[in-house]
């Protein structure tokens, strides 16, 4: 039997994103839809929190391709400094825990990948290549509280569960999940 093709990934930068927002677009249409009914899921809601997530400090992504298609991707950002965000997790994280100077934490803010390409390591393959080289000392995300298996996923990649948080009012809930990196490599 024959090796499958490899994955290739492809690193952008917020100035180089009109490259490749048709593809970051087309693959979250696949991957959401069945919710894009859903105001929070919209197509143009995800047009909305890309154009935030591109105005945060260092944006990049990495897509993944196989025979030049795209499987999927990962984006995020440096949280800014004297940001809110962890004021709105419950519960509160204690000051020095959410007290972010800009280059502490690296916020995941976007990963999927096509149904086609799932159990396969291609998500854990774009995440790793996403926070490769990373400065911040830490990665945020978040994952729906109701996912357990995508929860218990980040678990195993060494993320821990600090609380939970809805985004904006028609989200769903939202499991906040920490990883340091350092904490990952002794785990393997």
């Amino acid at each position: 039997m024959a090796a499958p093709p490899p994955l290739v990934c492809g690193r952008y930068t917020a100035a180089e994103l009109r490259s490749v927002r048709t593809v970051l677009t087309a693959v979250y249409e696949e991957v959401y839809a069945d919710r894009l009914g859903e105001p929070f899921f919209a197509v143009d809601r995800f047009q909305e929190r890309l154009d935030w997530h591109l105005s945060q400090p260092n944006w990049e992504a990495v897509v993944g391709y196989v025979n030049d298609q795209a499987v999927g991707y990962a984006y995020g950002a440096s949280r800014a400094a004297n940001t809110s965000y962890w004021q709105h997790v419950v519960p509160v994280p204690d000051a020095e825990f959410a007290r972010e100077t800009g280059d502490r934490t690296f916020a995941l803010f976007e990963l999927m990948v096509r149904a086609p390409w799932r159990k396969t390591g291609v998500s854990r393959a774009l995440h790793d290549e996403l926070i490769s080289g990373r400065p911040e000392r830490r990665i945020s995300l978040l994952v729906e509280h109701d996912h357990l298996k995508v929860r218990a996923l980040y678990e195993k990649w060494g993320y821990r569960h600090v609380g939970v948080r809805r985004p904006n009012p028609d989200a769903p809930m939202y499991d906040a999940m920490v990883l340091d990196p350092r904490d990952r490599h002794q785990r393997q």
